[in-house]
């Protein structure tokens, strides 16, 4: 409990038995009685909100919906997600469907939402909850014009904000929502922030000149996200992902505009991309595109992701099934051990190919590159 934010109350009134009821202020005077059945806004710099239909606002031949979700608030504090930063995700939900992504219970929370608010995806016609991840995308459309009302600079204060850490802010749905680039045009208004974004996609060079905008008023770093550079293997993991080369492009393309931005291998896959040789492949990608760091992080099994990664492990990769039980067993990690084994061989090429070393303190303030400083709290808890 004690990392529960502070609520503040405004003007509240209380109905009992369904009798009228005597409306208190601020200083618990009594003040004008309404009519049974009316209720006063909870937080008094917010209008009461009618419960609203989940509006479809497009659709693709493909199957996927993109479907209006109504927000208060878009920022994640890190005393809800147990991270120690502030999150952003302006899409639920991710056409490209990795198998192996945490994020999927979100996405069922607000499916199951809608189900009960308006029976949208209730009943025969309902999708399993994997295939609702990738095709029923909800769309944020006031994120921005909400983060611009509610962002408030004491709270961020020595802390990061990092943009599309559940879901990929520059997903297919960007292009039609433009979602992101609203966003990054609202933090122009402000300066002094640590901000972060990750994606798998390309499209985020069509904001570039936004991105060096903001670096000029922020400490910005862009994590290109890459399990291998093999497409082959990339495609049997991830169903509609951009291909590693596209990834690589656009890296290339951030670099030579001045930024900072660099490669995140993550997840780190056992017995699929934690081989020596499919590791130094992204070094050497990453130093040709003139990524500024490259970074990993474990593979996390949590139950949502394993219901989904499970069988298209048992499909693709039969022969690893037994050892990811012995590997993994009930745990989100792998055994101590393993993460040992592969911290040690990411630090080594890191150190090989002239890459700041995560968990090296001196390295990191004679370099600085925050995507390692934001990661690192995530990762060295599970792995040390």
């Amino acid at each position: 409990m004690h990392l529960l934010p502070a609520v503040r109350l405004g003007t509240m009134r209380v109905v009992s038995g369904g009798s009228e009821g005597s409306e208190l202020s601020a200083d618990c005077r009594p003040s004008t009685v309404h009519r049974p059945g009316t209720q006063l806004p909870l937080f008094d710099d917010f209008e009461a909100v009618e419960p609203a239909p989940w509006e479809t606002l497009d659709e693709r031949r493909r199957g996927t919906a993109f479907l209006q979700i109504p927000v208060r608030t878009v920022l994640n504090p890190p005393a809800s997600t147990g991270m120690g930063f502030w999150s952003l995700n302006p899409y639920v939900g991710c056409e490209f469907g990795c198998s192996y992504c945490y994020a999927r219970d979100t996405h069922r929370y607000q499916m199951e939402r809608a189900a009960k608010d308006e029976g949208r995806e209730s009943g025969a016609g309902a999708l399993p909850a994997w295939q609702a991840f990738e095709q029923r995308i909800f769309v944020k459309t006031d994120a921005a014009q909400i983060l611009a009302r509610t962002l408030n600079p004491a709270k961020l204060a020595g802390q990061s904000l990092v943009i599309g850490t559940s879901t990929d802010p520059y997903q297919p749905a960007e292009r039609t929502f433009q979602l992101t680039r609203q966003i990054l045009e609202a933090l122009l208004d402000h300066r002094g922030y640590s901000i972060g974004l990750i994606t798998k996609s390309a499209l985020v060079t069509r904001d570039i000149p936004i991105w060096q905008q903001l670096s000029e008023r922020h400490d910005v770093t862009i994590n290109i996200s890459l399990i291998s550079t093999n497409a082959r293997l990339v495609r049997r993991l991830e169903r509609r992902s951009p291909i590693p080369q596209a990834r690589l492009r656009a890296l290339t393309a951030l670099t030579t505009a001045g930024l900072n931005a660099g490669i995140m291998m993550a997840p780190i896959l056992p017995g699929i991309t934690d081989d020596h040789r499919g590791l130094e492949a992204m070094m050497r990608a990453g130093q040709t595109a003139g990524a500024r760091y490259v970074v990993g992080i474990p593979l996390r099994l949590d139950p949502v992701s394993r219901r989904r990664f499970w069988p298209v492990l048992q499909q693709e990769f039969p022969q690893l099934v037994e050892r990811y039980r012995r590997c993994y067993g009930p745990r989100s990690y792998a055994r101590r051990p393993y993460l040992s084994a592969l911290i040690q061989r990411v630090r080594q090429l890191q150190q090989q190919y002239g890459f700041p070393v995560q968990g090296d303190s001196r390295r990191q303030r004679q370099e600085p590159h925050q995507a390692a400083r934001q990661l690192d709290a995530c990762v060295q808890m599970p792995l040390l």
